[in-house]
């Protein structure tokens, strides 16, 4: 099996201006936050996220990097709304596809399975129609017979929502690229890959092939060697998010992190002491903080 071994700077420089990128996790829970953070970094822009948003949205938001979010919602969990987010949307820095929760996991399903679109329920009678003027509804084409079981119903056909390239965060994987999720919810991870055109992973621990018997259930390996093209070591890399049952999210921090938004003077002291260093360095800071 090819050894699929790179480095978080390696991952940002496949990275290109304009792309469409996935981001796994959820809201502030396993983040591929040293991704963020060496894209924040970098001279990337114009991006466009997908997202089921947390800090990684506010800290790409508040940095430039990202010109349109396609999500369901940007929080930080127990602070219901990032920050940052918020700023920048209030501002009219980022604009925002705003879809219902179940419709970015079928359009990211639709993507993996290389559909244009997939038939829902959800967005009906809201205003996710009349807000995305774009989408299109179909009907059902059983109209009799024994599949006719609502005839002509109407659903909205959400569209794929191809990505250029996908960064989810594992508590494990292995040289090979396949990924372990040891927490308790394994989120979409595995669709934002499969919709994705460049799949990367970062994980808490990387080991050889046949070593991740040894850290968890091998039920709990939900993405396949099939599905990724690099695989990067970064401990503490979805920090400050959480990633049981390696650590909890990092409450004190991220009150830090939000009251950052509070003027730029606040979040340029943020930036110098966090993102403007290598992961060691921010690594570092975060253990002096603590100490």
């Amino acid at each position: 099996m090819a050894d699929k071994t790179t480095t978080v700077d390696e991952i940002v420089a496949e990275l290109r201006s304009g792309m469409t990128l996935g981001i796994g996790g959820w809201g502030s829970r396993r983040k591929p936050m040293a991704v963020v953070r060496a894209i924040c970094r970098s001279a990337l822009s114009d991006l466009t996220l997908v997202s089921y948003g947390g800090p990684d949205v506010g800290l790409l938001c508040a940095t430039g990097k990202v010109t349109r979010v396609i999500a369901g919602f940007v929080t930080l969990d127990s602070m219901p709304l990032d920050p940052h987010w918020r700023a920048a949307r209030q501002a009219g820095r980022v604009a925002l596809t705003d879809y219902d929760e179940g419709m970015v996991y079928l359009g990211l399903q639709a993507a993996a399975w290389r559909l244009p679109f997939l038939p829902t329920r959800a967005g009906l009678g809201s205003d996710v129609l009349a807000d995305n003027p774009d989408l299109r509804t179909v009907r059902s084409p059983y109209t009799e017979g024994p599949f006719a079981t609502e005839p002509g119903v109407e659903l909205v056909a959400m569209p794929a929502l191809h990505l250029d390239a996908a960064v989810v965060h594992a508590n494990r994987a292995d040289t090979a690229g396949n990924a372990q999720f040891l927490g308790p919810d394994p989120f979409f991870d595995d669709l934002f890959l499969g919709a994705a055109d460049r799949r990367f992973v970062t994980a808490e621990r990387v080991v050889e092939p046949g070593g991740l018997a040894a850290e968890g259930p091998l039920a709990a390996v939900l993405v396949n060697r099939l599905m990724t093209d690099g695989v990067a070591e970064t401990p503490g890399g979805a920090h400050f998010t959480a990633c049981p049952p390696d650590y909890e999210r990092d409450e004190a921090f991220m009150a830090e992190y939000a009251a950052s938004a509070a003027d730029e003077a606040a979040f340029a002291a943020f930036r110098a002491t966090y993102l403007d260093v290598d992961e060691p360095g921010y690594q570092a800071a975060v253990r002096a903080r603590a100490s």
